[in-house]
């Protein structure tokens, strides 16, 4: 086997795939990054057995062949190496020879025909979304998935596909995040996609031209996310979802709608005040056209009033800042509707210019 091909594109290609490599495994081989040249490119490859991401660059193939080579060592060597053409030769034994201007090492490596092989997943199964769509869906929800590996199937976020549809919902137990989005597709489907997979997707998108589709394909404990020069290969999580329809009020008692800027920043400082104490919670007033914004603790208190347009009840509720943050960051309209039923019901907030957007927020005890 030998190949040449440039620094900086290897380079790129072994930290894409770098995040799906083991770090602790009994199998020695998924430690290491695969390499296949064939036909004048470089197929390059990380895979723990959850989550794959394999990618391709450009190479002058001499030989072909196939070679996996330890991920930590490797990915540090090459990084480090001058940005010019690198040349590898790999003989019989493994053995990886590189060159690259004055530099050259000699690395261990293991064959391929060992590493083991990726899923084929049926194209039938599978619908096209906008990039930048489908990066914006996961910002909206991924802070919402649950870290807690007790409830496993909450580790994930939902995609659900019906009618054209598209759906990503998030819940932790303390708040639920949908995302709503129109596909041209007739496939209906869900499946449960670990958070850890949506996440490097996110990244791997950002680092990349954000323009033009995603191919997203399942089949039944697999889904694969395909654009040009990269695919990433994913297991779904087994189990029921928990049926989210159900936990969305159906009524409200009181409407405020608030500017969006105005209202996170009050909440950012109350925050402030509230984390030096235990109990994280702040009470919110809503009477009069006002959200009166009360936080104390041992250090001090603060007290922050945004203006608002009020339909319905006055109403007293507390809640952790954090979660309430975490959703109007990511909120794009100018304005926010919060919809209460009652001080101990949950708060529905969502942008007044859309209905694409639901975050559902759950109060907490507010001490006296």
């Amino acid at each position: 086997m030998k190949f040449k091909c440039q620094q900086n594109l290897l380079s790129a290609a072994i930290s894409m795939v770098s995040k799906a490599v083991s770090s602790k495994t009994t199998l020695p081989i998924l430690s290491g990054i695969y390499f296949e040249a064939t036909q004048g490119m470089l197929k390059v490859i990380g895979n723990d057995l959850n989550l794959s991401i394999e990618t391709s660059l450009a190479a002058e193939i001499i030989e072909e062949g196939s070679i996996v080579i330890p991920a930590r060592l490797f990915s540090e060597l090459i990084r480090k190496l001058p940005n010019e053409e690198i040349t590898f030769i790999i003989n019989e034994n493994h053995v990886v020879d590189v060159t690259c201007g004055e530099s050259s090492f000699k690395i261990v490596g293991l064959p391929g025909n060992e590493y083991p092989e990726l899923p084929i997943i049926d194209d039938q199964n599978s619908f096209l979304i906008d990039k930048e769509l489908f990066a914006n869906m996961i910002r909206q929800t991924s802070f919402a998935i649950s870290q807690d590996e007790s409830r496993p199937i909450l580790t994930g976020a939902l995609l659900e596909i019906e009618n054209g549809k598209f759906n990503m919902v998030a819940i932790d137990g303390f708040r639920m995040a949908i995302k709503k989005a129109i596909v041209k597709t007739d496939l209906s489907k869900k499946a449960v996609v670990p958070g850890r997979t949506l996440n490097e997707i996110n990244k791997l998108l950002s680092q990349s031209d954000n323009k033009g589709d995603l191919r997203i394909s399942f089949d039944d404990k697999q889904v694969l996310f395909t654009t040009p020069g990269l695919k990433v290969y994913s297991r779904l999580l087994a189990g029921e979802f928990i049926n989210y329809n159900q936990i969305l009020p159906t009524e409200y008692k009181s409407i405020a709608i608030a500017e969006t800027d105005q209202f996170l920043t009050a909440i950012d400082r109350s925050f402030l005040m509230a984390r030096e104490n235990k109990n994280v919670a702040i009470k919110l007033e809503v009477k009069d056209d006002i959200i009166k914004i009360t936080s104390n603790s041992e250090m001090g208190s603060s007290i922050e009033k945004v203006h608002i347009k009020l339909e319905g009840q006055d109403l007293e509720i507390g809640f952790n800042p954090k979660y309430l943050i975490d959703a109007l960051k990511i909120i794009d309209s100018e304005d926010l509707r919060l919809e209460f039923v009652n001080n101990v019901s949950p708060c529905i907030i969502r942008p007044t210019d859309n209905d694409n957007y639901i975050y559902l927020v759950l109060p907490c005890r507010i001490s006296k």
